[in-house]
């Protein structure tokens, strides 16, 4: 019998699931005109052999004739930054361009194919291309309105990569030029709130919905803005509002959706993300990430799962941080910072139950101990009371947050323990930048971190001469 057994274990083939694999099923899905499966196997393919930059411009290929042209691009521009022999993907670039309305850099990928490839398999129809941007580009409306797309695109991704200050740069540049560019209005107050500067966010929103009345993207960031703010009874109107919008293009619809995931309002969120999915919207990093955490919330878990595993086929690194881990995660964290019976740890467990919608898992526990403040606090976080200290500190800690990560808990631990000390001798906390900028440089000077108050002045939008006088304050204040 064993012998017989280990005659039959002996005949087994190993399954070998590598990128090669996936790139084949991709590839006989592309031929059978199955698009939406191909790009799942062409995407699992990358994802396993990222250097094969043929899987790579096969994916580029599909998404380009799903009409997503943006994404397609940017496999395309990687595949040519590590292999420049691949001079197709100039004709596909020029195509994919094209497409977007960006007629300037079609041409000028196109010309780089017809230099490189003169009877290349795509020269005829390159020429055909070229022939069709010389008459588009004779329009000076038509350059223009290319040079600005390039511009917003280059701002956003500033914007995303954090370097605020240029971004901000770029989106006034666009604005003195077309003055009636809302998109770049909202981006500009985008960049101002991450920035930490509140109110020239603010009066940006105002402007927009002054000049452009119902403009959703302004309020969509008026409720992120006040949702992040703890406005709730601002937050409460504005969502109130845009629960009774319905618009008819997919990116207000989709603008919408993320809205009320940020808020909370998952319900709301969960309704136009299952529309969208319904009626063939092919989602987005971001619009997977949203969904993901919509449907968890709104007890469906598999298709909660589900929107996750595309959202890890895009960005492996968000592997383990999945809703439902997160939330288990926190609650656990908070409890831990609550059972070191802390001031200071305390109130950074009060504010990351803001931060996270765990308060009917982790209500505040009844101490042996007491402190007034912390009472306050908790009645501030609650949504019981709004008292001037409590919200500056709130809006302090976020700022800190923003410009370094949850990661540096330590950093948010000693900011409450100097704002309890702080609290019986300083009347006012308004100006935020400033004292964030200020404790963070006594922070990290205090544990031998090399840094200067023109850096921290340069990451806040504060003077050195301001922050100079509130480390003053700090040093006089606080008695680690």
């Amino acid at each position: 019998m064993e012998k017989h057994l280990q005659k039959r274990v002996g005949k087994v083939i190993p399954f070998i699931q590598d990128g090669t694999y996936f790139f084949n099923k991709g590839l006989a899905c592309y031929r059978r005109r199955d698009l939406h499966k191909a790009k799942a196997y062409l995407q699992r393919a990358v994802q396993l052999e990222p250097e094969q930059t043929t899987f790579a411009c096969q994916l580029a290929i599909v998404l380009s004739e799903l009409g997503e042209y943006a994404q397609s691009n940017e496999w395309l521009l990687r595949v040519i930054e590590r292999d420049d022999d691949l001079t197709e993907c100039f004709y596909f670039l020029a195509n994919n361009y094209a497409h977007l309305g960006l007629f300037g850099e079609a041409a000028k990928y196109a010309e780089q194919y017809m230099e490189r490839e003169p009877d290349g398999e795509f020269a005829e129809y390159t020429l055909d291309l070229l022939d069709i941007l010389t008459i588009e580009q004779d329009d000076d409306e038509w350059l223009n309105y290319d040079e600005m797309l390039i511009k917003q695109e280059r701002a956003r991704s500033l914007l995303e990569k954090g370097e605020f200050q240029e971004a901000i740069a770029l989106f006034e540049e666009m604005i003195k030029q077309h003055p009636e560019n809302w998109a770049a209005y909202n981006n500009l107050a985008l960049a101002y709130f991450y920035q930490g500067n509140v109110e020239k966010a603010r009066r940006t929103i105002e402007y927009i919905l002054e000049k452009n009345p119902g403009n959703l993207h302004a309020l969509c960031n008026d409720a992120v803005f006040s949702y992040y703010l703890r406005e709730q009874e601002r937050l409460f109107l504005l969502t109130h509002s845009l629960q009774n919008v319905y618009p008819i293009s997919f990116e207000h619809r989709y603008k919408l959706g993320v809205t009320f995931a940020i808020v909370g309002r998952y319900d709301l969120a969960f309704q136009w993300f299952r529309q969208l999915q319904r009626r063939g919207f092919e989602g987005d990093a971001p619009f997977y990430y949203w969904y993901a955490y919509a449907a968890y919330h709104m007890g469906c878990r598999t298709l909660a799962e589900s929107m996750w595993q595309k959202l890890i086929v895009l960005h492996p690194d968000k592997k383990g941080s999945e809703p439902w881990r997160y939330r288990e995660q926190t609650i656990e964290h908070i409890q831990s910072l609550f059972e070191k019976q802390d001031i200071a740890s305390s109130f950074y467990a009060l504010y990351l139950i803001s931060k996270s919608f765990v308060a009917d898992d982790c209500p505040f526990p009844k101490q042996s101990w007491s402190h007034p403040f912390l009472q306050q606090w908790s009645d501030y976080i609650y949504g019981n009371k709004s008292q001037k200290p409590m919200v500056d500190a709130h809006r302090i800690v976020t700022l800190l947050v923003q410009h370094n990560g949850f990661e540096y808990e330590a950093l948010y631990i000693a900011w409450f323990s100097f704002f309890v000390e702080a609290m019986r001798e300083i009347d006012s906390f308004s100006n935020h930048e400033a004292w964030a900028a200020a404790f963070e440089y006594m922070f990290r000077k205090h544990r031998g971190e090399r840094v200067t108050q023109r850096m921290l002045g340069e990451r806040y939008g504060v003077s050195v001469a301001t922050i100079g006088k509130y480390v003053k304050v700090i040093k006089q204040t606080w008695h680690e």
